[in-house]
């Protein structure tokens, strides 16, 4: 335990914005020591692979139709400028990754930036981009399991256990399933998670390299034409759709505190999966549009495994395919999963939701109660909604969480210019300035309707804040144990 004297001390009530100082931050969370109860046993290769296993399933293996859908053949532009909007973005997360270590992620950097309230509602967001994409993946992996029961047995699971009401059933079973296997294994241990999820992660990347191999044999000009068919509105709208085949590589750092070097591994990490994911997804599109045709890859649910039949003519490689769907979409369930409970587990610290969120098990050092909790809430909308409903929700709400975390980098560059940093963001304001531009631009790209929702959804969230989280707030409650407490504007 650090020293009482290295804790900064409880600030009055009348001090304006509510902002936790990076000291405070790391001295709660044990970053640069043991983490919060929590086992440090991630390298940088298991860091990677957590990436990739958070980034790469539904988004491609059953959105890459939707965005075809909206931009035609220029997907790939699409792609490229979701890309660009995630790498100015990186930049940011790079930075405060390495700076301030903690599983709080982009709450925590609000926290240290721009205040309680503001990290409240990014905390509030990120529920959406964890909790709800993970209902849509396993949507999404329920699919896959049809496709892949076809393949191999020439069986289907009836609609009314494998799709929610909204596509013509009654439960999507498998959904369920994906969810409580993803929360068994997460409660084993965070060794036992990330074994898991570089194996995975390392299997559908090769799949996905296979892929290409076989849609590229069937390569033709012809089907790229016409590019833009929809002119540039398609592809802003195709990269809006296109984001959600991103989320997910700002949950490297809610591993803050169960990596052996945070301060060098984060940054590295997230660089190499942006890169990695972004050249998979380029090709992976190039490939099937080419093969094919829009019209063909267009609102096909397992696009992929459709490709492989038709360019070998047998249904084993798109079964190989649906395969390694099925492993894919199953590690994003895991790593979208762990990232979930360690955000609430930040917040839960700081006592703005429920202390049940915060307990480890002295036995696995996992957070129990509060993996059990978000899988038994989650299940429900994996089990009854479609994807659909859910991506441009969760889109928006990612985005304006990242343009938050860009804004991030210079509240702190301003407030704590001494504090170690292991990455810089390059071309300093302007990059962050970027990612914040970016991300404004695919945010006018999800439409009014979506606007409106998540409009709705940040009014609850400070309804919630105002009622319950304001006077729980462990910077201003009396009595809690020191190295809880709270500091104002920190010596960083």
């Amino acid at each position: 335990m650090r020293p009482a004297s290295r804790i900064p001390q409880i600030p009055s009530r009348t001090t304006g914005a509510r902002i936790k100082s990076p000291d405070l931050l790391l001295a709660e969370s044990g970053a640069d020591l043991e983490g919060h109860g929590l086992r440090r046993t991630m390298g940088l290769f298991q860091l990677v692979c957590f990436g990739v296993g958070a980034i790469v399933g539904t988004g491609i293996f059953v959105g890459l139709s939707d965005s075809v859908a909206e931009a035609g053949p220029a997907v790939v532009v699409s792609f490229v400028l979701a890309a660009v909007t995630c790498i100015f973005t990186a930049f940011s997360f790079a930075e405060l990754g390495g700076a301030i270590p903690v599983s709080g992620s982009s709450y925590s950097f609000a926290y240290a930036t721009l205040g309680e309230r503001v990290a409240f509602l990014v905390g509030w967001c990120l529920l959406l981009e964890y909790g709800v994409s993970v209902s849509a993946v396993a949507v999404g992996w329920s699919q896959y399991v049809n496709e892949l029961l076809d393949s191999l047995i020439g069986w289907n699971l009836p609609a009314a256990l494998s799709s929610g009401p909204g596509d013509g059933g009654v439960i999507n079973l498998p959904a369920v399933v994906v969810v409580m296997m993803a929360a068994a294994l997460l409660v084993r241990g965070i060794r036992e998670s990330a074994g898991a999820t570089a194996a995975m992660a390392v299997l559908k990347i090769g799949i996905l390299i296979a892929f290409c191999a076989i849609a590229f044999t069937a390569f033709q000009d012809g089907h790229l034409s016409p590019f833009a068919p929809h002119g540039m509105a398609g592809v802003t709208a195709g990269a809006s759709v296109a984001f959600f085949s991103y989320i997910g590589f700002d949950a490297i750092t809610t591993a803050g505190e169960e990596v052996r070097n945070p301060r060098r591994d984060i940054p590295v990490a997230i660089m190499i999966c942006i890169g990695l994911v972004t050249l998979l997804y380029c090709a992976v599109a190039l490939g099937a549009i080419g093969a094919l045709g829009a019209d063909a890859v267009s609102d096909k649910p397992a696009a992929l495994s459709l490709v492989v039949d038709r360019v070998t003519e047998s249904s084993v490689g798109g079964g190989i395919v649906a395969f390694g769907a099925v492993v894919a979409i199953a590690s994003v369930v895991l790593a979208v999963m762990y990232g979930q409970t360690r955000i609430l587990m930040s917040m839960s610290r700081d006592g703005l939701i429920p202390r049940v969120f915060e307990r480890v098990s002295p036995k696995t050092r996992t957070p129990v109660a509060n993996t059990w909790i978000v899988a038994a809430v989650f299940a429900v909308p994996a089990a009854f909604s479609s994807l659909d409903v859910v991506v441009n929700l969760t889109t928006i709400g990612t985005l304006a969480t990242m343009a938050v975390v860009n804004v991030a980098v210079i509240a702190l560059r301003r407030r704590n210019p001494e504090l170690k940093r292991s990455f810089r963001v390059p071309l300093y304001p302007l990059s962050p300035i970027l990612g914040v531009g970016f991300c404004l631009y695919l945010m006018y790209g999800t439409g009014w309707t979506t606007w409106v929702q998540f409009v709705v959804f940040l009014a609850v969230g400070a309804l919630v804040y105002a009622g319950y989280g304001r006077s729980r707030s462990r910077l201003v409650s009396p009595g809690e144990p020191q190295g809880r407490a709270a500091s104002g504007p920190s010596a960083g």
